[in-house]
């Protein structure tokens, strides 16, 4: 009788070994993705290191994955970096304030791209003004017209694109 039971078992074995999703290729790993804006187009981005250790801890709850402290890319020469536009008030959204969704300058393709973004702080001045901007442009223009403010706080995070125009990872 024990016979049987080994052969079951042996083949229940090779069944599901047989059935199971074989893995092709390298490794994947998945990450939570942010939406945001580039040049009027949505994309979609992922967190993965930040310069300073308030931004890493808010970007870890805020996606619930570990955003690593790595100090030294605050140091990165400026014309290595990109910028990313956050905002602190206005439109209820996505953002790490819960505000309108990031605006990124320079997307893949384009010269400047980087995924080390320099942060720039928005804030409305009238907060029952603010719009959905969805390019530098806007962004840029209503700072001209003296409808916000951007501050930059020193901090870079590593922010590579995993969703654009035109493309995907």
């Amino acid at each position: 009788m024990k016979k049987p039971s080994i052969l079951v078992f042996t083949v229940l074995l090779f069944v599901v070994t047989a059935c199971a999703p074989q893995q092709s290729g390298p490794a994947k790993a998945e990450l939570p993705a942010g939406k945001a804006w580039a040049e009027g187009k949505e994309i979609y981005f992922v967190h993965t290191e930040a310069s300073d250790a308030g931004v890493a801890e808010k970007l870890t709850g805020m996606m619930k994955s570990p955003v690593i402290l790595v100090p030294s890319l605050a140091n990165v020469p400026d014309g290595s970096l990109a910028n990313v536009y956050v905002f602190t008030n206005g439109i209820t959204g996505s953002g790490p304030f819960g505000f309108q969704p990031d605006v990124f300058d320079n997307p893949p393709g384009t010269d400047g791209y980087s995924p080390l973004r320099r942060l720039n702080v928005v804030t409305w001045a009238d907060e029952t003004k603010a719009r959905e901007l969805k390019s530098v442009a806007e962004v840029l223009s209503a700072k001209e017209a003296g409808e916000l403010t951007i501050e930059q706080p020193g901090v870079v995070i590593n922010m590579p694109f995993v969703v654009w125009d035109g493309g995907k990872r």
